[in-house]
């Protein structure tokens, strides 16, 4: 039976992070597990975390289930489920928001990486690793995968992309040549076929009020997919207790997944008692 040293948990706010570039954070992920990752972006599969946990707590993550040279969305929330049950199994205290970090976008896996890099600072013991050895000598990222392409693969893209910036900025010159004409002559016209200052006030007063209904929904789908993150977090969870309970053979801890269900995070909250109902009633009338 081995027995694990529980984790340090930290919390990430903009006032204790470290501000480390994105070009300091890449070195030093690279140089923790030899790896070539040359973009945050490509942390989306989830095989760097998976590699640290093992770095900082031997033992603790299942590193056979992990796919090194994945590609494929579904893969990468397989290895998620890996270091989600690391985490479990260390008493780490953090929802991973698994469905933002597979889409590979730079914002929120720079936001995670942030976090992760104060939580590896806090549980690191400085014990050698080898982490290119623990991971089977696996290229991270794989060398045809989400990686930067090499030779004449990654020559063409780039004399594409020249070619396509060329473009947007000729564009641009075209359509002032254009227009030059028709602007001149309605400078000369404008008493004609002006608008009057009434139709101008209508038109300006219609797009305030589409701009505010715009702000509306998009603080509205803010809203709702931090929801969505928030009860999608705690179903994850439950599942990789369920998991381990079947792998162990034990019963469901009763208390252990109300714990999770009834578990709150800081910038949520519930709606209080009685308001749905209040709300009803204003409805009705």
């Amino acid at each position: 039976l081995r027995f694990f040293k529980m984790a340090v948990n930290v919390y990430s706010t903009s006032g204790t992070t470290e501000n480390l570039s994105r070009h300091e954070m890449l070195n030093w992920v690279n140089d923790c597990l030899q790896s070539g990752f040359t973009k945050v972006e490509q942390l989306c599969t989830g095989t760097a975390y998976c590699n640290f946990m093992d770095m900082l707590f031997p033992g603790s993550v299942a590193l056979r289930k992990v796919k090194w040279s994945t590609k494929l969305e579904h893969e990468y929330i397989q290895n998620f489920k890996v270091l989600q049950e690391s985490f479990l199994k260390m008493g780490v205290n953090k929802v991973v928001p698994v469905d933002k970090l597979i889409k590979g976008k730079f914002q929120d896996n720079f936001e995670f990486l942030q976090w992760f890099k104060k939580f590896f600072d806090a549980n690191y013991d400085g014990r050698p690793y080898n982490a290119l050895l623990a991971r089977g000598e696996e290229p991270m990222p794989p060398a045809d995968g989400i990686s930067k392409a090499t030779g004449s693969k990654a020559t063409v893209p780039r004399r594409a992309a020249a070619a396509v910036a060329s473009e947007r900025v000729a564009k641009p010159v075209t359509k002032q040549a254009v227009f030059a004409r028709p602007n001149s002559a309605a400078r000369s016209t404008a008493g004609d076929h002006g608008p009057s200052n009434g139709q101008a006030n209508l038109t300006d007063q219609r797009i305030q009020d589409l701009t505010e209904q715009l702000k509306e929904l998009e603080l509205q789908h803010a809203n709702l997919e931090k929801e969505r993150n928030f009860y999608y977090g705690k179903l994850r969870n439950i599942e990789v207790i369920a998991q381990s309970c079947a792998d162990s053979g034990a019963g469901m801890n009763a208390e252990t997944v109300l714990e999770v269900l009834y578990a709150t995070e800081e910038g949520f909250a519930s709606p209080a008692e009685g308001e749905t109902a209040e709300e009803d009633v204003e409805e009705t009338y």
